[in-house]
């Protein structure tokens, strides 16, 4: 069995790490460079940075950000916002990224997807979906879950792979921040629907909810980012509980 992944987020805007809720009310966190390391030190698997204001000089700083981090990380890199071309992809894994990001871009130009795909390797392409629920269904939305595209996510995160995403980022809007747990129907259904691998993310409460993303949510890897920022929990206590319950993981420092 493929070992899970625990993968910490740190959203970034102003050169610092903010958190909020349903992407809203943002509030200080940290510094990103300090914060990425200590969690790699603790044992986490990936550090994902984005930059969830996405302007031109946000971009840069986010990029200026990669290059520092790094050099003192040892796990993967994952830098997103304000990706909107295959050469913004190249920008960023000349950084240091091991991976970039793509949402509102690959909604407004799929094409993208495939262009980066094809110049550096559907590994580096991931297509990060935010959707909310409506009706018997979940809908994307871009611009940071501000903007109804009336797509259904999991018909376009099937899309995606099909352009050549190599893995799927995938956002509950509604469980954002709210620390209920996250959205294991809508994280079952779009892992049920692709091949490649899917990121449970949105609404991490407890290692509890980690456990049941990576479960019955049939995700491949949890995005967590609150729970550890305010010391709710540990990456240690999350992958001694995973371990516990024979979720294969690679072992906390």
């Amino acid at each position: 069995m493929l070992t899970r992944r625990l993968i910490v987020c740190l959203d970034v805007a102003g050169g610092r790490v903010v958190k909020g809720v349903q992407f809203e009310s943002l509030r200080d966190v940290g510094d990103p460079v300090e914060l990425a390391e200590r969690y790699e030190r603790e044992g986490a698997d990936e550090i994902v940075f984005l930059d969830i204001s996405a302007s031109a000089e946000e971009r840069a700083t986010l990029l200026d950000l990669a290059r520092r981090t790094a050099e003192r990380l040892f796990v993967p890199l994952t830098i997103g916002g304000g990706i909107r071309t295959a050469e913004d992809v190249g920008r960023a894994l000349r950084a240091g990224a091991d991976k970039t990001s793509l949402n509102s871009s690959a909604i407004e130009r799929p094409e993208v997807l495939t262009e980066a795909a094809e110049r550096f390797g559907a590994q580096c392409v991931v297509a990060s979906i935010d959707a909310r629920r409506e009706g018997d269904g979940w809908r994307v939305y871009s611009r940071g879950g501000r903007v109804a595209t009336g797509l259904d996510a999991v018909r376009w995160a099937r899309e995606c792979v099909d352009r050549g995403a190599g893995e799927i980022l995938l956002t509950s809007i509604d469980r954002d921040g709210a620390r209920r747990g996250y959205d294991l129907e809508l994280t079952r259904a779009v892992a049920d629907a692709v091949d490649v691998p899917v990121i449970a993310s949105g609404g991490a409460g407890n290692a509890r909810d980690v456990l049941d993303a990576l479960g019955s949510g049939g995700a491949d890897a949890a995005l967590v980012a609150g729970i550890l920022h305010d010391g709710v929990t540990t990456v240690g206590e999350i992958k001694a509980l995973l371990a516990a319950h024979h979720v294969p993981v690679r072992r906390a420092a």
